[in-house]
C-alpha cells in the first residue's frame, strides 16, 4: 500500500484537467503513440464532440519514480462543469489526494474554489498546478500569488506546467508521490470493505461495479454482498481500469478497480453502497454519498407508445452510470406515458436527451423545464408542484413561494456593467462585490433559480466573452407571484410546452415560444393560429400563413364574380380543413422554446 497513491485532477471548467490526464497516461506508457489519441479517457461521443468531461474516468498508472520505486498511480479524472460536481464529490471519495489545476491566464475561478471545498470536505491532500504556461496572455506568478493568499494552500509545493505541449508535467508526477499520502485504513488481511463509487452497463457482462477496496481481498470466486440490497453473487473477475480493463487475480485494501459478477438486476447496484463476503462480512457499512439535491425538473416521453418500455430499461441504465439523475412514473393525457426527471441542471438535461436517443436509439420528447415551487392554499395545506400539470386552481390559491440560489461569479473588472445589467434581467437582487485580485471582480446576487436554468450561463459566457465564471448554491424560498402559462397550436392546449413563469414574465415567455414555434412548425394548407394564454387570457400569439394554390389561375378575361366564386369556395375548403386538420409539432420545435433567447 506504501506504493499506491489514489488521486484526482480536479479545476474549473476548461483549465486543461483532460489534457494533463492525457499527458500523464502517455508518460507513464500505459498507451502506444499510435493507439493514443486526445481525450483518451473521454469516451462518449458527446463529450468529444463539446470539448467537456461529463462522466468521472478512472485509469491505472504504473510509474517508476526517480527515488528508483515502482508506483501504481490510480487517476480519477473529473468534470468541471457545476452540472457535474455530483461526479466529483463521488470520485474523491475514493482518493486519498487532489491535483488542483489553476489556468495561468484566468486564474482561480468559481468552480475551483467550489471543487477546493469538496475536497477539504473529505480530508484530501491537495497539490496546486498551474496550467497553460505557454499562453501569451499566461501570467503564473499572479496566479501563484493568487493560490498562496486566497486559496491558502502551499505555495512552496506549486507546480507549473504546459499540458499541451508536456513542459513541467513528469515535476508533477515526482509531485504526486512525493506530497500526495497512500491509502491509509484497514490492510489486506481484514474482512472485505469495499466501496461503489461507479458503475457502468455492458450487455455481455452485467454490471462492471467500480469500486475502492477500503479493507480486505476479493477474488474471483468468492460470493460477496452487497450491504444496501442484502443481495449476493458469486465474482467473476476483478481488474484494473488501463485504457481496457485489465484482469487481475485479486484486488486489495488500498487499490481502485472494477469487480464483474454477474450482476444482471440493475436496481442490486447503488453508487455508495459497501460490498463484502458473504461468510465473513466487515462489522459496519462504509457511509456512502449524500443525497444529491435536483434542481430542475422536466418529463421525458417516448415519441412512439410502443417505445415506453425500452425507454424504462434505458433510464434504469442511465441511473446506474449517472447517479445524480433520478426519475419516477409520470403520465399526460395527450403524450402518454412517460417519466417526471430530476436533473442538476440545464446541461445535466440535454446530456440526458442526447444519450438516450444516441445510445438507446429512442426518440423522445422534453417538456419545459421546471423548478420545484411551494403552494400554499386557502385552507392552510401546502403542496409542492414541479409539473405544470399539477398547477392547483388558482382561486384556492393564497401564495407562492419559488426556490432562491446565491450566484458567485468570478469576471474581469471591464465585464460588470453587462453581468449586473444581466441579473437585473433576471429578477436579482442583494448585489455584493470585492476584488479578490487587481482587475477581477467576484460578484455576488441572489437570482430566482427559475430564471438560472434556461441559458443564464450560456449569456454569462457571451456577454463576459468567455472570460466569467459561475457558481451557485441554494439559499432559500421567496415569495412570488406565480401564473401557468399555456401554450396552444390551433386552439389545442400542447402539454409538454405548459410552463409555470413570474406573472411579469408571462408575456414575453409567450411570444418567445410562440415565435420559435412558427419558426419550425411546417406551414399546412390551412392557417395555424399560435397562442400562449394565462387561463382564459391570451396574452401572446403568432400565425403561420397557410400554403395556398392559385385556384384562379385558369380564369382569364370575363367577369370578376367567376374570380371571387372561386376564392370564395377555396376560403370554405380552408375553413372546414381547420376544424379537422391535426398540426404534428417536430421534435426540434420542443427544443427550440426550451433555447431562450431573451
Amino acid at each position: 500500500m506504501k506504493n499506491i497513491r489514489n488521486f484526482s485532477i480536479i479545476a474549473h471548467i476548461d483549465h486543461g484537467k483532460s489534457t494533463l490526464a492525457d499527458r500523464l497516461i502517455q508518460l507513464c506508457h500505459v498507451v502506444s503513440d499510435r493507439e493514443f489519441k486526445d481525450q483518451i479517457l473521454d469516451n462518449m461521443d458527446i463529450e468529444r464532440e463539446r470539448g467537456i468531461t461529463i462522466k468521472s474516468q478512472t485509469i491505472c498508472l504504473p510509474y517508476k519514480a526517480l527515488d528508483g520505486k515502482n508506483y501504481i498511480l490510480n487517476l480519477i479524472d473529473t468534470p468541471g462543469h457545476v452540472d457535474f460536481s455530483y461526479e466529483v464529490s463521488r470520485a474523491l471519495s475514493s482518493c486519498e489526494g487532489a491535483l488542483l489545476l489553476v489556468d495561468a491566464a484566468q486564474g482561480v475561478e468559481a468552480q475551483t474554489l467550489a471543487n477546493l471545498y469538496l475536497a477539504m470536505e473529505n480530508d484530501l491532500e491537495i497539490v496546486p498546478v498551474i496550467n497553460k504556461i505557454d499562453l501569451p496572455s499566461a501570467d503564473p506568478e499572479a496566479v501563484a500569488l493568487q493560490i498562496d493568499e486566497d486559496l491558502g494552500l502551499d505555495a512552496e509545493i506549486t507546480c507549473m506546467c504546459s499540458a499541451k505541449t508536456g513542459e513541467g508535467v513528469p515535476d508533477i508526477l515526482e509531485a504526486i508521490v512525493k506530497h500526495l499520502p497512500p491509502p491509509a485504513g484497514g490492510n489486506a488481511d481484514d474482512p472485505l470493505q469495499a466501496l461503489i463509487f461507479d458503475a457502468n452497463y455492458d450487455a455481455f457482462r452485467g454490471t462492471i461495479i467500480s469500486v475502492r477496496i477500503m479493507a480486505g481481498t476479493v477474488k474471483a470466486g468468492e460470493v460477496v454482498t452487497f450491504m444496501a440490497t442484502g443481495s449476493s453473487y458469486k465474482v467473476e473477475e476483478v481488474g484494473l481500469f488501463q485504457v481496457t480493463r485489465t484482469k487481475k487475480k485479486s484486488l486489495q485494501a488500498g487499490e481502485v478497480g472494477y469487480i464483474l459478477a454477474g450482476v444482471k438486476n440493475i436496481t442490486d447496484t447503488k453508487p455508495g453502497d459497501t460490498i463484502t463476503h458473504k461468510d465473513a462480512p466487515c462489522p459496519v457499512a462504509l457511509k456512502g454519498f449524500q443525497e444529491i439535491q435536483q434542481v430542475v425538473f422536466s418529463s421525458i416521453y417516448p415519441i412512439s407508445t410502443d417505445d415506453y418500455e425500452d425507454l424504462m430499461v434505458a433510464m434504469d441504465k442511465l441511473q446506474l452510470n449517472d447517479a445524480s439523475l433520478t426519475f419516477q412514473k409520470d403520465s399526460s393525457s395527450a403524450l402518454g406515458f412517460g417519466f417526471r426527471c430530476g436533473f442538476l441542471g440545464l446541461l445535466h438535461l440535454e446530456v440526458i436527451q442526447e444519450r438516450i436517443e444516441r445510445e438507446f436509439d429512442i426518440p423522445i420528447i422534453l417538456t419545459v423545464p421546471s423548478v420545484c415551487y411551494y403552494f400554499y392554499l386557502t385552507d392552510k395545506s401546502k403542496i409542492e408542484v414541479d409539473n405544470p400539470s399539477h398547477f392547483p386552481d388558482p382561486a384556492t390559491i393564497a401564495y407562492t413561494e419559488e426556490p432562491y440560489i446565491k450566484a458567485t461569479i468570478l469576471i474581469p473588472e471591464r465585464y460588470m456593467g453587462a453581468v449586473m445589467s444581466l441579473c437585473m434581467e433576471r429578477r436579482g437582487e442583494n448585489t455584493s462585490y470585492h476584488y479578490p485580485l487587481p482587475g477581477r471582480i467576484e460578484f455576488t446576487c441572489e437570482l430566482p433559480l427559475a430564471e438560472v436554468i434556461y441559458d443564464f450561463y450560456d449569456k454569462l459566457k457571451s456577454v463576459t466573452q468567455g472570460y466569467g465564471s459561475f457558481d451557485y448554491e441554494l439559499i432559500d424560498y421567496r415569495k412570488s407571484d406565480l401564473v401557468k402559462l399555456d401554450i396552444l397550436v390551433n386552439s389545442e392546449r400542447v402539454d409538454a410546452l405548459s410552463q409555470l413563469v413570474h406573472k411579469t414574465n408571462a408575456r414575453a415567455r409567450g411570444l418567445h415560444a410562440c415565435e420559435k414555434l412558427k419558426e419550425e412548425i411546417p406551414r399546412q394548407m390551412f392557417k395555424i393560429a399560435i397562442q400562449g394564454a394565462i387561463g382564459g387570457n391570451i396574452v401572446s400569439r403568432t400565425t403561420i400563413a397557410a400554403l395556398r394554390k392559385d385556384v384562379t389561375a385558369k380564369c382569364y378575361g370575363g367577369d370578376i364574380t367567376r374570380k371571387r366564386k372561386l376564392l370564395e369556395k377555396q376560403k370554405a375548403g380552408k375553413k372546414r380543413m381547420k376544424t379537422v386538420g391535426n398540426v404534428d409539432i417536430p421534435q426540434r420545435a420542443f427544443l427550440a422554446v426550451l433555447k431562450s433567447d431573451q
